[in-house]
């Protein structure tokens, strides 16, 4: 049996993995696997039932109440709550802080972590995170770590939050990067760090398709000294 492909991507908010692990998807044929969107669903999910961010383990006895899936899409995925497909709700500033504070609790991402893992086994997978090269797909035949600096992260965040319409500040949303940096990598668990093995990429002067030619390369090497 033909090993499957996996590639992580790691790094902080607004870095740009998002955009390129859908580039990426694209271009190989891989599914692209949005693990934010798992966390953000789980902020949304706490949120809903009363409880505040700033006490987020307050979510663990709801977990068991929560019917939480990933569903294969068009080669993405599609996060149902409660049998509801999400989308535009889980994109907002608010659910960005709720999901940041949801993936500081163990038995969140315990609960998470073996949805990720089974669908890696038997797909080649494009995944992103801030974890994923060191706990989520450890053994991951390419694993790239992007890197952009807080102020272009947050020019980039902005545009895409006013494009929704939400009234915010650049201000604002380099604060709330600020203060998710400080979290996710500060985290007693998984803390967000770069796996030994990565490839640095920063794109902080690249464009998204720029980005993907990019990774491409890397990719292209990396998988010419891996035995499938």
């Amino acid at each position: 049996m033909t090993k499957t492909i996996n590639i992580a991507i790691d790094g902080p908010s607004g870095s740009g993995k998002s955009t390129l692990a859908k580039g990426l998807a694209a271009a190989l044929g891989y599914i692209y696997i949005d693990t934010g969107a798992l966390y953000r669903a789980i902020g949304l999910f706490a949120a809903r039932h009363g409880v505040s961010a700033e006490t987020p383990e307050d979510v663990v006895p709801l977990l068991p109440l929560m019917d939480l899936q990933m569903r294969l899409e068009n080669g993405g995925n599609a996060v149902y709550l409660d049998g509801v497909r999400l989308g535009e709700e889980i994109r907002t500033s608010s659910a960005s802080h709720y999901a940041s504070q949801v993936s500081k609790v163990p038995e969140v991402r315990a609960f998470l972590l073996e949805t990720q893992r089974n669908i890696a086994r038997t797909n080649n997978v494009i995944m992103d995170g801030r974890d994923i090269g060191t706990v989520i797909l450890p053994d991951a035949q390419v694993k790239l770590y992007m890197e952009a600096s807080p102020q272009q992260r947050a020019k980039r965040r902005l545009l895409e939050l006013l494009a929704k319409g939400e009234q915010i500040t650049e201000e604002q949303v380099l604060a709330d990067i600020l203060r998710r940096d400080a979290n996710d990598s500060g985290r007693d668990i998984a803390p967000a760090k770069p796996a030994e093995d990565a490839v640095f990429l920063d794109n902080s002067l690249l464009t998204p398709a720029e980005t993907v030619e990019a990774a491409l390369a890397i990719i292209r090497e990396k998988l010419e000294t891996v035995t499938l």
